[in-house]
């Protein structure tokens, strides 16, 4: 194992990340706090708990997700995407370090970005609204396994994109919405049944429902079952980016 090589590609892009403060951590945080606002004081004051509850705090673990999973996906794929554009990927491939030692490098960088991310909207949330960590060691572990499993997808639409437009595309249009509608504001207990069986088609649904009964020991969908899913995805994103590596898929091109 080369590691010498993935600190090198690791430093290099966790150096990115402090050059641009405000893009990648001060923006979503700003974000997110709207949401507690809006959310979380506004309306939240204004509604019932849910399960026993409080509302603020109920979509806390949920806008979580919704920023760890948009933030690893892009920082994953702008990271792998930027070699590719300058011609620079070129260089890595024929340096003397394997794809595994290259895919520890972007991933590793992406998910610490997204895992501080995580850490600080969690300790910003505080300011809103009051919560407990029902099960912390539990909460750790998803917002780690999250943060791996989505930076693997980004560098997967990092690898397919072939425009800084392509890079967009999937975390706007398909991410975004599937965590609005995967519960993050809302248990799917309150959806009529036949939606109920209908969201339950949706991924998010699992990823959120799990990581909020780490908070507060409620889910919507059974733990185990979510996790497993949460595996799988995981699993599914490995095999892919084995297989680019393998066929050598828009690196060699």
């Amino acid at each position: 194992m080369n590691i010498h090589a993935i600190k090198a590609i690791y430093k290099f892009e966790m150096a990115r990340t402090w050059r641009t403060l405000m893009q990648s951590i001060a923006s979503p945080i700003i974000s997110t706090s709207l949401y507690f606002v809006v959310f979380g004081a506004a309306i939240g004051s204004r509604m019932g708990e849910i399960e026993g509850v409080n509302y603020g705090a109920f979509i806390i673990p949920g806008l979580i997700m919704l920023s760890l999973m948009t933030e690893s996906i892009s920082n994953a794929s702008f990271g792998i995407y930027l070699p590719k554009f300058s011609g620079t990927i070129f260089e890595i491939l024929s340096a003397p370090i394997s794809y595994i030692e290259i895919l520890i490098g972007y991933v590793g960088a992406a998910t610490t970005k997204s895992i501080i991310l995580g850490v600080l909207i969690l300790v910003t949330a505080r300011l809103f609204v009051p919560y407990e960590i029902e099960h912390p060691i539990w909460m750790i572990g998803f917002l780690i396994l999250t943060a791996v499993t989505f930076s693997l997808f980004g560098f997967i639409i990092g690898i397919w994109a072939d425009g800084f437009e392509k890079l967009q595309i999937i975390p706007l249009m398909i991410v975004t919405p599937l965590t609005f509608l995967g519960g993050t504001f809302y248990s799917i207990k309150m959806l009529p049944p036949i939606w109920q069986k209908i969201t339950l088609l949706n991924p998010v649904v699992y990823l959120v429902s799990c990581f909020r009964w780490s908070f507060y020991g409620i889910s919507d969908v059974n733990v185990v079952v979510s996790f497993s899913m949460t595996l799988l995805f995981l699993v599914i994103c490995i095999t892919t980016v084995w297989w680019i590596f393998k066929t050598g898929y828009k690196l060699k091109t």
